[in-house]
């Protein structure tokens, strides 16, 4: 007895993607330099799942780009451990999909043959504005035929609806747990303390005309000048376009001998001279931000979302586990 995936189990809307993502990646299968030979070199087993076959020519056709990224950027022993986790996690993908495609089978499901026309329709649409001999045309320029295309359209939608399955229902995270990970994770909802800050650099320390000069600009200020006017006109570091103003900083901002100064001053409060690195500096104080905390209630959705995402992840896991298991696998 077989049965039908009902519509509820399909989705509704497919995603827009192109004819050789639709085709490739979301079957894990590639097309690259190495799959257009794939059939031209010697082929052979990587594993077996219980009677079906993994072969190195799947494994290359789904490694190739990536192979190709490593050896761009890679060398030596680390360019080969990469491609060996490449290889492996290929092959471990591959066993997945093909774990889950008999599941699919050995429920008695079937998914009826409008759901590929209108996929493949959707496809021609998109992708080809209409024109069904360009997509064939796309086809036969990668080696595939329109069958084979279908099949791949077919087990695609097997794999992700399967998957979904697997975490059917899984669709709130308790408070309790939000609360646990908001108190876990508190650093990362926190906000350090800050200061508002301006500055004025003078560069060039073993010249006394310069110190002079920072002198004169201090005092100036302690007159009533504008600690910004002052920036905007005598200022040689980054911010004197912007008046001097390097807006809200915390301590990482900053060397550790200008953030201990800056931080020890007040609102409205402007430092004395420092003498630093080769040049001068003087600090301006407009405000102050007290370290704080993102209320809980703020982030809930947001940490809501990840732990669902977390816990989906894990069923998956767990659901793929089971089915090997229960299987026959062998690595070669």
């Amino acid at each position: 007895m077989t049965h039908n995936f009902s519509a509820s189990f399909l989705p509704q809307t497919m995603p827009r993607l192109s004819l050789p993502y639709l085709c490739l990646v979301c079957l894990g299968l590639v097309l690259s330099p190495f799959a257009a030979r794939g059939q031209e070199v010697l082929d052979g087993i990587a594993a077996v799942v219980n009677s079906e076959v993994v072969t190195f020519s799947q494994v290359r056709e789904l490694v190739g780009p990536k192979e190709k990224q490593a050896h761009d950027t890679l060398k030596g022993n680390e360019l080969v451990e990469k491609i060996k986790e490449i290889r492996m996690s290929a092959i471990n993908d591959l066993i997945d999909r093909a774990l889950i495609i008999q599941e699919f089978k050995s429920k008695g499901f079937t998914i009826p043959e409008y759901f590929i026309d209108d996929r493949i329709q959707s496809v021609i649409k998109d992708e080809f504005g209409g024109d069904r001999q360009a997509f064939l045309r796309t086809l036969a320029a990668q080696n595939y035929t329109l069958e084979k295309f279908r099949d791949f359209q077919r087990d695609m939608i097997i794999v992700q609806e399967m998957r979904k399955q697997a975490v059917k229902g899984t669709n709130t995270v308790s408070d309790v747990k939000v609360n646990e990970y908001y108190k876990e994770h508190a650093e990362e909802y926190s906000q350090p303390e800050q200061i508002k800050l301006r500055m004025i650099a003078i560069r060039g320390v073993d010249n006394d005309s310069r110190r002079k000069m920072i002198d004169e600009i201090r005092q100036k200020i302690v007159d009533g000048a504008e600690f910004g006017d002052l920036a905007r006109m005598y200022s040689e570091d980054s911010t004197q376009e912007a008046y001097g103003d390097w807006g809200w900083i915390d301590r990482k901002k900053m060397n550790e001998s200008l953030t201990k100064i800056a931080f020890a001053l007040k609102p409205g409060e402007m430092s004395q001279v420092v003498e630093l690195g080769g040049s001068y500096y003087l600090l301006y104080c407009e405000a102050r931000k007290a370290a704080s905390m993102k209320p809980l209630k703020d982030v809930h959705d947001e940490i809501e979302k990840a732990l669902l995402q977390t816990e989906r992840q894990q069923q998956q896991q767990d659901w793929l586990q089971k089915l090997r298991r229960k299987a026959y696998i062998k690595m070669y």
